[in-house]
């Protein structure tokens, strides 16, 4: 059993540390501890504070869960992050992954996460990669495991179609890579 999420979300939180000080918002079930005071959950809200990175997240996720490396569902939605950081990766079991209404800008950004093998929710609406050329195209290709982007479910046509967009993106890399050596060998 998942448990109940542990929720900061409406906190004003400037740090995700800020939350070893802090107590959770009470939920409609009642969060379980253990004698150490950590929770039973695999699910951590951290949405609609003022968050810009994610220094101390291992060590925060640590101090606050029973079971930290099993944290299933990680809501970051509506602060100020401006990358994917490297630390999500470390987040094996993560399957949903809430970041939208965020600053991150760059599309490449998502290819972070490909490592994840287990994420099959993710959502980035609401951050300025949004508006690249072919994001939901992009992110799909990307993470081959989605079944759901921005609380839409991906479709076979849209796995095949960014599957027949990300080879041809390939092929126009490596054909413009082997011009570029033809003019100026490496």
């Amino acid at each position: 059993m998942i448990g109940s999420p542990v929720d900061f979300s409406f906190k004003h939180l400037s740090a995700v540390s800020d939350t070893l000080s802090d107590e959770p918002n009470p939920g409609a079930r009642p969060l379980k501890r253990n004698s150490e005071q950590k929770f039973h959950s695999r699910a951590l809200r951290l949405n609609n504070n003022n968050i810009t990175d994610l220094i101390g997240l291992m060590d925060t996720i640590s101090g606050l869960l029973v079971e930290p490396t099993r944290l299933a569902w990680l809501d970051l939605s509506f602060n100020d992050i401006p990358h994917i950081d490297p630390v999500l990766t470390q987040l094996r079991d993560l399957r949903l992954l809430y970041l939208h209404g965020n600053s991150i800008c760059k599309l490449s950004e998502v290819v972070k996460l490909a490592v994840l093998p287990c994420l099959h929710a993710i959502t980035l609406h609401g951050n300025p990669l949004e508006t690249e050329r072919d994001y939901r195209a992009h992110v799909i290709a990307t993470l081959p495991h989605l079944k759901t982007m921005d609380f839409s479910a991906v479709t076979k046509q849209e796995r095949e179609l960014a599957s027949i967009w990300q080879k041809g993106r390939n092929q126009r890399k490596s054909t413009s890579h082997s011009k570029v050596n033809r003019v100026f060998p490496i």
